[in-house]
């Protein structure tokens, strides 16, 4: 039996001013539909500029659509709100603050008590590996140190849904893997809802139950996909899988097209 869907894009479409106050300078999005269920891990892969990181701003909150829904639980968002962790690329740690100060940041700003939250921030400190560095500054940290910090942080006020926009793809190859392969153990432990924006076809497949590729702009949703690999999963077990391969050529083929539209002008 399917579950209800959590988060829902009902024929979204987003404009984004032009060079002057008064044009338009035509749709990001173009009637995007879309539901994730929860506790699913979703990808949404595309080209730059298809509207990855729009849509994902529509659902946390910090944007409105033009037109269409962008629903939780079948309520129109509106705003922010705690069920919904964000993520960035970059990390966005403050440098003066300790790891464990950063980590915290948000539920002491709410005024929650030590006792209330450093219990569970001392279980994501060791979830993430940086139980021996909660005392360090992010300058003596890392790329991929500081981003498990910016993780234990989102995860802290146990969002029910996490939106990750490309949050390791600064990272070198190596670190990458290793963080690919730590946000599926955490997330196969605490099942929360995900959505992850990605240009990366081996980071879709390895992560996703299911990927949603992107046309050139305006974006939309051009194909979705079932990943069809079992968990849990190793790198080496995926490439060995033939389904692999010609599931990836398939991907390639459809977001290089879509690349090449958006590198003419050819509308989507």
């Amino acid at each position: 039996m399917s579950l209800p869907p959590r988060i829902s894009l009902q024929r979204v479409c987003k404009q984004f001013a032009g060079p002057t106050s008064a044009a338009l300078d035509g749709d990001v999005l173009r009637d995007v539909s879309f539901v994730l269920s929860a506790g699913e891990f979703v990808c949404l892969l595309g080209a730059s500029g298809c509207g990855k990181s729009t849509i994902l701003n529509l659902v946390a909150g910090f944007d409105q659509a033009d037109r269409g829904e962008v629903l939780l639980d079948g309520r129109p968002i509106h705003a922010p709100g705690p069920e919904r962790g964000m993520v960035f690329q970059q990390p966005t740690l403050f440098p003066w603050l300790s790891v464990r100060d950063n980590v915290t940041f948000g539920p002491r700003m709410s005024g929650q008590t030590a006792q209330q939250y450093l219990p569970d921030a001392e279980r994501y400190l060791r979830l993430v590996g940086l139980q021996d560095f909660a005392e360090h500054f992010p300058w003596q940290l890392s790329g991929g140190m500081r981003q498990r910090a910016a993780l234990a942080r989102a995860w802290l006020p146990n969002p029910e849904i996490l939106l990750m926009d490309e949050p390791f793809g600064a990272l070198d190859a190596q670190t990458r893997l290793a963080m690919q392969e730590l946000l599926t153990t955490i997330w196969q432990t605490i099942q929360t809802t995900i959505l992850f924006v990605t240009h990366d076809i081996d980071e879709a497949l390895f992560l996703a139950d299911r990927v949603l590729i992107m046309s050139a702009r305006p974006g939309r949703i051009r194909e979705e996909l079932q990943v069809p690999f079992e968990r849990p999963r190793s790198l080496e077990d995926l490439v060995a899988d033939p389904r692999y391969g010609q599931l990836k050529r398939n991907i390639l083929h459809v977001v290089r097209e879509e690349a090449a539209k958006s590198l003419v002008g050819e509308p989507a």
